[in-house]
């Protein structure tokens, strides 16, 4: 019986029926596509596959449609992706402070928690340590020590000890609750009704609540399809900016001025090599399964990254970013509710243009490489969390990466930013590009001998999380496109969606450098935003349900509704 009904939206739902405890989804039962679903594996291959011959083969028709792009598509979207991303913040936090609310758990009433608190915290640092902070932590506040909205205004003076705190409050601003309470409510969505009705762990299913079996149709082949897309182009930024990094620190370490360009970029041919490399790896390391590749490598990321912190901490300045993590924390908070809702407009002044240009370069960039990054991320945490309440569940992936993220900002970041107010930097590393600033920082603070020693260490470190990126990322795609299960041995799809990555990334950083990248992923986000706004309407509505139905005596998971006997016995 508990099979057979779903969700009800109709005026009778006084109490509502059980949930929705089966999620038929067609897969191929032999040959190439056996366990994959057909409609949807084969359509996100072809879109992947075209978009990275247009690159190839029609580079100039690409560059002219990504900067008209830039300039239309991307400014008529701005709004939505700023509220959206607001209006995440605001759900994730309510889901989690509604008392009643918070105290449901992902998965029955009594499982407990799968991994651990430590465990859990440690893959969550895993998850928000990577190589976008490797990139972005001197990258991004010594760019808003430069401009920020605040200078351009004209009310600090860039590069001034008076922009620095200014420059923490942006910075925590993108890569805060941001970031973490988009990645937590997909991951919501989605575990929420995986471990408590046994739903297949895939995007389409968490918007089983709002449009019940409707979803094991076209509507969630589509679904699924822009999941994949979306987390294709986000990985891609990904890796791109790893790539730029990772030659820039093999030209630090001295192996050749061939793999840097005239632009003081990654060489075409610097490029190609690494992708070759660095994707050929990571294949491999998919290819042996999570408990093997990903998990050695796991262990060694957090390793290094622990041991790069307290170098920063010890021989930089340390008692500089601890003091920026104390104020920028502080002020971070206070402005979050304003700075989330700001959207600047072009009012035919060069002052409000420059804004409506920052935005553009910095936040609307971030929200859609966050919103692209979730699908990967918040599958992820989803199968890291499985016993943990609601409330637990939000404040420990909202919570804990965002310090995490904050203090190596702080550290890393404060003690770049200390070299250039000092005047011992002498400007060495805020004129470097991004992708060599953190380079640039160790040349300044320490010897020669130990700065390239300390830079290769870096250099294997970013190898590391490139490869543990991108065999995540092939193997989330596989269950996506496997209806929710596990990659099994489909070798044949790992190679492809390897190649596929490593196409996408080098075929964009030669057309037009990362920018190219950002572009493109910022549009092809653009469809995975409105599934996300769904998410959250549907997450919503699953956990309002259930509490109706525990006030009513009806089954709100998938073990309670096999023993129901059909009888409705109101709670106390």
């Amino acid at each position: 019986m508990a099979e057979e009904v779903q969700e009800q939206v109709g005026a009778d739902f006084f109490p509502p029926d059980p949930p929705l405890v089966d999620l038929p989804i067609d897969t191929h039962d032999r040959g190439f596509y056996d366990g994959f679903s057909r409609e949807v594996t084969i359509p996100s291959k072809i879109i992947v596959s075209l978009i990275i011959l247009w690159a190839i083969f029609f580079p100039v028709s690409a560059n002219e449609t990504l900067s008209v792009a830039n300039s239309t598509i991307i400014s008529t979207f701005s709004g939505w992706y700023v509220y959206l991303v607001a209006a995440l913040m605001l759900t994730c936090f309510g889901l989690a402070l509604f008392p009643k609310a918070g105290e449901l758990r992902i998965g029955p009433p009594d499982e407990k928690a799968e991994f651990s608190r430590f465990s859990w915290f440690a893959m969550l640092f895993g998850a928000g340590i990577g190589i976008g902070m490797l990139t972005y932590s001197t990258g991004e506040p010594l760019a808003h020590f430069s401009n920020n909205p605040d200078i351009i205004r004209g009310t600090l003076e860039a590069r001034s000890a008076e922009a620095v705190e200014p420059a923490y409050m942006y910075t925590f601003l993108h890569w805060g609750f941001a970031a973490w309470c988009t990645y937590a409510l997909v991951g919501l969505a989605i575990g929420y009704v995986a471990y408590r009705r046994n739903l297949p762990l895939t995007i389409r299913s968490s918007l089983a609540p709002l449009f019940g079996t409707t979803m094991s149709g076209i509507a969630g082949h589509l679904v699924d399809i822009v999941a994949v897309v979306a987390t294709i182009l986000g990985v891609a930024v990904t890796m791109g900016l790893g790539v730029e990094q990772f030659v820039a620190g093999l030209n630090r370490v001295g192996m050749g001025d061939w793999l840097i360009s005239d632009e003081g970029t990654a060489s075409s041919a610097a490029i190609i090599i690494s992708l070759v490399v660095l994707v050929g790896a990571s294949t491999i390391s998919a290819l042996s399964g999570v408990g093997r590749g990903i998990k050695w490598l796991s262990n060694l990321n957090m390793g290094l990254s622990f041991a790069l912190l307290v170098l920063f901490l010890v021989a930089g300045s340390g008692i500089f970013g601890l003091t920026l993590l104390v104020t920028g924390v502080w002020d971070y908070l206070v402005t979050l509710p304003a700075h989330s809702l700001t959207l600047f407009e072009d009012t035919g002044t060069a002052m409000s243009a420059a804004l409506v240009q920052w935005q553009l370069d910095w936040s609307v960039f971030y929200w859609a490489w966050w919103i692209a990054f979730a699908p990967f991320v918040g599958m992820f945490i989803a199968r890291i969390s499985r016993g943990r309440t609601v409330r637990e569940y939000i404040f420990g992936v909202v919570l804990v990466p965002s310090l995490m993220c904050f203090v190596w900002m702080t550290i890393v970041g404060g003690t770049a930013i200390d070299l250039e107010l000092s005047g011992v930097a002498n400007g060495s590393i805020v004129d470097a590009n991004m992708s060599d600033q953190l380079f640039a920082t160790l040349a300044v603070l320490l010897s020669p001998e130990v700065a390239m020693l300390v830079s290769g260490l870096v250099v294997i470190l970013l190898m590391t999380y490139l490869i543990t990126s991108a065999d995540s990322a092939i193997l989330i795609i596989n269950t996506i496109n496997g209806a929710g299960e596990d990659e099994g041995t489909r070798r044949y799809h790992i190679l492809f969606w390897g190649a596929a990555l490593a196409f996408m990334v080098g075929s964009m950083l030669i057309l037009g450098g990362i920018d190219a990248i950002r572009i493109t992923m910022i549009i092809g986000a653009l469809p995975f935003s409105f599934v996300v706004a769904l998410m959250a309407i549907s997450i919503i509505k699953a956990v309002v349900f259930d509490l109706i139905r525990k006030k009513h005596g009806v089954p709100t998971t998938a073990e309670a509704c096999e023993a129901w006997d059909g009888k409705v016995t109101p709670a106390e």
